[in-house]
């Protein structure tokens, strides 16, 4: 079983990059050495790796969190890097007009 990584990325104009690896060193050195041209690090260099899970023997988890980690909000992925479990529930409220708790009850 190999170990599965989803990491956050923080490149030189304050966004994020989100991805999956099942090496960490070298998958840093491709994005920070610009492997590929085109890739979104590759023209906001320098990056930095400034988070990481590790999924152990479940690459499918770690593959779907990756997914589901790409959706979230700036501000989502912070409280989810400061370990806040209440501002991340806060931040995953539905806020939507058309979401159950906003209609308005007659």
């Amino acid at each position: 079983m190999k170990n599965m990584y989803v990491y956050i990325l923080r490149c030189s104009d304050d966004t994020y990059y989100t991805g999956v690896t099942n090496d960490l060193e070298r998958r840093l050195w491709e994005h920070q050495n610009a492997e590929d041209l085109n890739s979104y690090t590759a023209k906001r260099l320098p990056v930095e790796m400034i988070y990481y899970l590790d999924f152990y023997g479940h690459p499918e988890e770690a593959i779907s969190f990756e997914k589901q980690l790409k959706k979230w909000s700036k501000a989502k992925k912070e409280a989810l890097m400061r370990g806040d479990i209440e501002d991340l529930k806060e931040l995953a409220h539905c806020r939507n007009h058309s979401h159950y708790e906003n209609y308005e009850k007659k």
